[in-house]
């Protein structure tokens, strides 16, 4: 969640806590969602469904603020493939750090029980920031998420979900970055 023009470093959001890496971006901590699962159903689990719910969830967050849409980016959803991978796999939960010389992605993770929560939940959980954010009560920690989606210089996006025997794990890669400490997601 970084803007290339400043910075190959992210911070990391360690357990919920964001920890800076000493350069002035700032990331959200990731989204972990925990709640009871009724019936124990698992979830529709479908590439083609689950890029049209981002896609839908990102255009209509982008709306809501007049700001431009989204396009997928397949280079973005390999990227964050890759990674989701590789959180399934460590069972890690925190922002990856960006590789040296190549230009920085904006980041969304989620984390959650494995089967147990659809698409739309997932990035309700990001979306559900607005409240916070429109309000003002909340710290960028809380609205991150959000911010990032509607972040007006962001123009591209791509998704990918891995899992691992209990959890889920959902990224989304922006580009350009968003999140630019002291400057406005709907500035132009």
């Amino acid at each position: 969640m970084i803007n290339p023009k400043l910075s190959s470093q992210r911070r990391r959001g360690l357990k919920g806590l964001a920890v800076l890496l000493a350069f002035p971006l700032i990331a959200a901590a990731p989204e972990f969602t925990s709640e009871p699962w009724p019936d124990q159903t698992p979830q529709v689990r479908d590439a083609a469904v689950m890029k049209a719910v981002m896609m839908k969830a990102h255009n209509d967050a982008r709306r809501a603020v007049r700001v431009g849409p989204m396009v997928w980016n397949d280079r973005l959803a390999a990227h964050a493939r890759a990674y989701a991978v590789e959180l399934a796999r460590t069972n890690r939960f925190e922002h990856s750090e960006d590789a040296p010389g190549v230009a920085p992605e904006g980041e969304n993770l989620w984390m959650g029980t494995r089967g147990a929560f659809g698409f739309a939940s997932m990035i309700g959980a990001w979306v559900d920031e607005r409240r916070m954010y429109e309000d003002g009560t909340g710290s960028f920690h809380e609205t991150g998420h959000y911010t990032q989606i509607i972040w007006r210089g962001s123009t591209q996006v791509g998704c990918a979900l891995a899992k691992n025997a209990s959890y889920e794990f959902l990224v989304c890669r922006y580009n350009p970055a968003g999140n630019v400490e002291g400057e406005d997601p709907l500035a132009s």
